[in-house]
């Protein structure tokens, strides 16, 4: 065995983004990089109610256009 050997490294653990608990990010956990069923559809609810956002600011161009009135050809 090398030390490189997959068999011999301890899988990574990373923090549940829903509980912020020890979650293992491996093949091995199907819910990653949750560590349960339970938070994956915790958050995926969150996403779903739009308790999460993604903030985007308008653009200016298009907001100076539709404040123009139009004008006949």
């Amino acid at each position: 065995m090398t030390l490189t050997d997959p068999a011999r490294l301890s899988p990574r653990t990373v923090i549940c983004p829903a509980c912020g608990g020890p979650s293992v990010y491996a093949n091995s956990n199907r819910w990653r990089p949750f560590c349960s069923e339970r938070c994956q559809k915790f958050d995926l609810g969150a996403w779903a109610s739009e308790q999460f956002k993604i903030a985007a600011d308008a653009d200016p161009v298009q907001g100076d256009e539709a404040s123009q009135p139009r004008q006949g050809n």
